[in-house]
């Protein structure tokens, strides 16, 4: 991972967006990118950033967007790119390693997953507790630069305690009932076959899907806070009784895309307010 690349994206970022500050950054998953069409929002392609990929599948946009919510100046990555259409580790995190080189302190991963538990159903918003890497990748595999952060980093309460019991709060006020998960992954593109979601549940998954942990673990590195949520969207292989397909995963997602931006619009702002807590 080259820092200087890293550095000349966020300094980009800052420059196009109008040098506003972003404190927090939203990773906008399958079918959710809806959310950055805001009034008064700033919008950039990916491509007008130099280094930064852009996403090739249905249902992620490829622009980054400045939006003041409730107060809280705040960069969404409306769509991201996935280890499944060949791209690097590096390339994968690229854009939240942007994000927190341009100031941001707290990462919001949000993704359309399967559910393994047949107590979490399509629909359902989960916030994310903890993961299970079954891919075999790690994004921090190679040379260290210790300008990013440190060689070894611990991954104990990545998905922030505190954070998470913000995330809960802020679902019951809009009137959503969010339960806590523990989301498994998959390099996909296949979707995963009745006996890998059996395998996943028997450690301990609630949930699989396709992106979101490179991402979370690049964060960590950079030593943002980072705050999960997956939009269930289908019931995974074994347990669904009709086939998988990605237009499903977008067709849901685009139905719950209103109450999930509720959810947003007062989630943000009250991030934000943790960060002026800190010491």
């Amino acid at each position: 991972m080259n820092y200087d690349d890293i550095k000349r994206a966020a300094d980009t970022v800052t420059k196009l967006t109008g040098d506003k500050e972003h404190r927090i950054a939203v990773v906008l998953g399958s079918g959710l990118s809806t959310y950055a069409a805001k009034e008064d929002a700033v919008g950039v392609a990916y491509e007008d950033v130099p280094g930064f990929p852009a996403p090739q599948v249905a249902g992620h946009s490829g622009t980054l967007v400045s939006v003041d919510v409730g107060g809280e100046q705040v960069l969404l990555l409306a769509g991201r790119v996935h280890f499944y259409e060949g791209w690097s580790m590096d390339e994968i995190v690229f854009g939240v390693r942007t994000a927190i080189a341009a100031g941001a302190k707290t990462i919001l991963l949000t993704n359309a997953a399967g559910s393994v538990n047949l107590e979490i159903r399509p629909g359902s918003l989960v916030s994310i507790a903890d993961h299970i890497n079954l891919s075999g990748h790690n994004p921090l595999v190679g040379e260290n630069d210790d300008r990013l952060g440190p060689r070894f980093p611990d991954l104990t309460d990545l998905y922030d305690e505190r954070l998470r019991q913000v995330t809960r709060v802020a679902a019951g006020d809009v009137d959503s009932s969010m339960t806590e998960g523990v989301y498994a992954w998959f390099s996909g593109p296949s979707y995963e076959s009745p006996a890998e979601i059996e395998m996943a549940r028997t450690l301990g998954a609630d949930l699989v899907g396709m992106s979101t942990v490179p991402e979370a673990i690049a964060a960590r590195h950079m030593g943002a806070k980072v705050v999960g949520i997956s939009l269930v969207t289908n019931l995974a292989a074994g347990i669904s009784e009709s086939p998988l397909s990605h237009d499903e995963v977008r067709e849901v997602a685009q139905e719950a895309s209103n109450h999930f931006g509720a959810l947003l619009d007062v989630l943000l702002p009250r991030l934000g307010e943790e960060l002026q807590a800190l010491p």
